[in-house]
């Protein structure tokens, strides 16, 4: 494979069975449907480090609401497409593959995933058997540089420190091919004092209490990944960021989309010698 080791097709996830193994199923009621995690479950994953505690979850977690639903997916795919057209994709933070299919719509050549988590990754392998899975930190990507034409990540951000994002970003931007595109759906804040925002502050609340007592830290911290922090970082790493409203989702009482698809592209050498980023058609900006 041109982009690196492929994820070995025989290797399997993380055993939770058999002697000396930890049966996740036995740790109270399942959570989310009879398929989904059991509340133990969930509570040994949470004191896990990040890599590990996908690891025991990957075979519960596309039946939880940690997956990104089928919809976000659609409407990533939609707003690309006047992007287009795409060689090679690359989906960081893949986890179980359920943005694949994304990237496999819009790429005609080739489409490579990404993930820490060895778990995640044979299910991924399972859902997308002819993309090349990689196990890699996306903060240090192993491939060569401008491989890609297209880089997507869904619902990974929240997982990387704020001090991160330029290693991350930094490492999309090298592998992304001059005018490529590094883009992910992003819903927009809760509103002030809303259910949803206290619900956000509690989460977060928790989870830095529990990494202030707790170790290996699990990072999860969705509260301040605002558009304004994300955009300052894509920037300062080289990127020109658009943004467009993702009409499937609405608009709020003050006429916000409830959505956005972010998109940072890598500018073109001539883009960069007249000091202004080349413009693709595509849905509105805002």
């Amino acid at each position: 494979m041109p982009y690196g080791r492929r994820y070995p097709p025989r290797m399997s996830g993380p055993k939770t069975h058999g002697p000396g193994r930890r049966d996740l199923s036995r740790y109270g009621p399942r959570r989310y449907g009879p398929q989904g995690p059991t509340l133990g479950g969930l509570a040994v994953q949470a004191l896990s480090s990040v890599e590990r505690g996908y690891d025991l979850l990957a075979p519960d977690f596309d039946h939880t609401p940690f997956r990104t639903p089928d919809g976000f997916l659609r409407a990533t795919r939609d707003g690309l497409a006047p992007l287009g057209p795409f060689e090679d994709g690359l989906d960081l933070c893949c986890g179980t593959g359920a943005g694949l299919d994304v990237t496999a719509a819009l790429c005609r050549r080739s489409v490579t995933g990404v993930d820490v988590s060895a778990g995640m990754l044979e299910r991924a392998r399972r859902a997308a058997p002819r993309a090349a899975l990689v196990r890699a930190d996306a903060r240090a990507l192993p491939f060569a540089p401008a491989s890609f034409d297209l880089a997507v990540t869904f619902g990974a951000l929240g997982h990387f420190l704020p001090r991160d994002l330029p290693a991350l970003f930094g490492q999309a931007h090298r592998v992304l091919r001059p005018g490529g595109r590094l883009a992910f759906p992003l819903p927009g804040p809760p509103r002030p004092g809303s259910r949803a925002a206290l619900g956000l502050l509690a989460f977060d609340t928790a989870m830095r209490v529990r990494n202030a007592v707790w170790r290996p830290p699990f990072v999860m911290y969705y509260r301040v990944l605002t558009f304004g922090v994300l955009r300052s970082v894509l920037v300062r790493t080289g990127f020109t960021v658009e943004t467009y409203a993702m009409a499937e989702f609405g608009r709020r009482e003050d006429g916000s989309p409830r959505c956005r698809l972010v998109v940072a592209t890598r500018p073109t050498r001539a883009a960069q010698a007249s000091g202004a980023a080349g413009t693709s058609p595509g849905p509105p900006a805002l």
